[in-house]
């Protein structure tokens, strides 16, 4: 039978509860933005599609953005409950990037918030303009800080270790630690990329059940034409963070690529396929192609580094587990770059919207921006073990000392709270991104001059169990 520790428990809650949590701010980011460059060009313009559009994705950012919120604040008190000893360790570090983010980020959102979207017949339409673009703004902003303090726990700078604490002496460096740019960059395209593929999948549903209103075409467009330019943008910028990785984390790029030990005088392969063994140190049932590795990573024909071998066995990440998330990732991002160009291809042909095969393959892609993100961010966190602040804390001094059977029991309610609440969230979301854009664009929460909605989620009218949700 399987027996887990009470280490173990924490580190599955923690990972259940951030998978939850990293999908809401990475399509509250990518939508901020959409909708930002809705306005504007309704604005710019005054074409009514944009403005049609701008009022269907601000109800579903709305939902959005309260179940990150939701989601924040679990995450943010397990650092107390489960991660106690953590918290000791590097609190003076951690908690300040998140208080930098609650007072400037949050403040922000929430400042503008109920003005974007409540405010349009109640204020100016440059002034509404200016709200959606700080709370865009806001989004990544938070991001900004979530990584600087995440990318601190991979790269630690500018810090000192005073009786066994961490104490900030450059908090210029700490934030500007060395991966912090490239986590960053990598982050915000992954949320553009997930929303864009989120966008064109709700297009190309409507497109498939034989809606071609201007609104249904623009959206599919629009979403098309993102994913052109970000897919590719984020293969560059892979490859840099790539490259700062082996610079400061070499074990956790040789679990990625199931490599072991270098052969004198002969380049590293790129194994594309095979199952890293652990036990027996070496990577099974191996397809790969002879010195692509080294020079993908060394830019060198014969550039080598560092097997897994050269470190000891208990620094080493589970490689089985990296090993295959990363492909999973990338696996995913060359299909983007594939849809980006059929829909290219059929653009230039006229003819993008009238292709069911295509359709299909984007409605199919849907998903896969938050799965890519999803396992990029399980390799991004399972490489770095065993060190939950790398070379400076493990990960099993880290947590709090509960036993296996409290953890385990609230881990048991966490679970079935979110199957309820979030559950329920997505059901929501899925039935208005199966309604589609209306032919009006009215502005959420109504047109009535003496409502006063009080949350977020007031935006989103709908009922649940609205028949008609699929019905177009």
């Amino acid at each position: 039978m399987l027996s887990f520790t009470a280490l173990d428990i924490a580190r599955i809650q923690f990972g259940f509860t951030i998978t939850f949590h990293i999908v809401f701010p990475a399509i509250t980011i990518g939508l901020a933005s959409y909708l930002a460059i809705l306005e504007g060009l309704w604005l710019w313009k005054k074409n009514e599609v944009h403005r049609t559009l701008y009022h269907f994705w601000t109800k579903i950012f709305a939902v959005n953005f309260g179940m990150g919120v939701v989601s924040g604040l679990v995450m943010a008190y397990q650092f107390g409950t489960n991660w106690s000893r953590y918290s000791e360790f590097a609190g003076s570090i951690t908690g300040p990037l998140l208080t930098y983010e609650v007072l400037t980020a949050f403040f922000l959102e929430a400042g503008f918030l109920g003005v974007m979207l409540f405010g349009w017949n109640k204020v100016g339409p440059r002034l509404h303009y200016f709200a959606t673009v700080m709370v865009a703004i806001g989004t990544l902003v938070s991001a900004t800080w979530i990584l600087a303090s995440n990318s601190w726990m991979h790269t630690p700078a500018g810090h000192a270790v005073v009786d066994g604490v961490v104490v900030p002496v450059d908090w210029m460096a700490v934030i500007f630690n060395p991966s912090f740019p490239y986590r960053l960059a990598h982050m915000v395209v992954a949320a553009v990329l997930s929303t864009a593929l989120f966008v064109g999948a709700s297009g190309a549903w409507h497109l498939l059940r034989g809606r071609r209103e201007p609104a249904i075409r623009k959206m599919f467009s629009m979403a098309m034409w993102t994913l052109f330019v970000a897919a590719p943008l984020q293969v560059a910028v892979g490859d840099l963070h790539g490259l700062n990785t082996l610079e400061h984390q070499p074990a956790k790029i040789a679990a990625m690529e199931g490599h072991w030990e270098n052969v004198p005088g002969q380049g590293v392969p790129l194994v594309l396929f095979g199952w890293p063994d652990m036990d027996a140190e070496t990577t099974r049932h191996r397809i790969e192609i002879p010195r692509l590795g080294g020079l993908i990573l060394t830019h060198d024909w014969n550039g080598q580094y560092p097997g897994l071998k050269e470190f000891p066995r208990e620094d080493r990440p589970n490689a089985a587990v990296v090993f295959w998330t990363f492909r999973v990732m990338v696996g995913l991002g060359m299909l983007m770059i594939v849809l980006a160009l059929w829909s290219a291809w059929f653009h230039w042909r006229g003819c993008a919207h009238e292709s069911r095969a295509l359709h299909r393959f984007a409605l199919l892609m849907g998903p896969s921006g938050l799965v890519a993100l999803l396992a990029g961010w399980y390799t991004t966190e399972i490489g770095r073990q065993p060190w939950v602040v790398y070379g400076l804390m493990r990960t099993r001094d880290a947590v709090s000392l509960h036993s296996e059977l409290t953890l385990s029991i609230a881990f048991a309610v966490l679970v079935a709270m979110y199957v309820v609440v979030f559950g329920t969230g997505i059901v929501y979301v899925l039935k208005l991104v199966g309604r589609g854009p209306g032919p009006h664009g009215l502005p959420p929460g109504g047109d009535s001059p003496n409502q006063r909605p009080a949350r977020p989620l007031s935006a989103a009218t709908e009922l649940l169990d609205s028949p008609s949700s699929f019905q177009h």
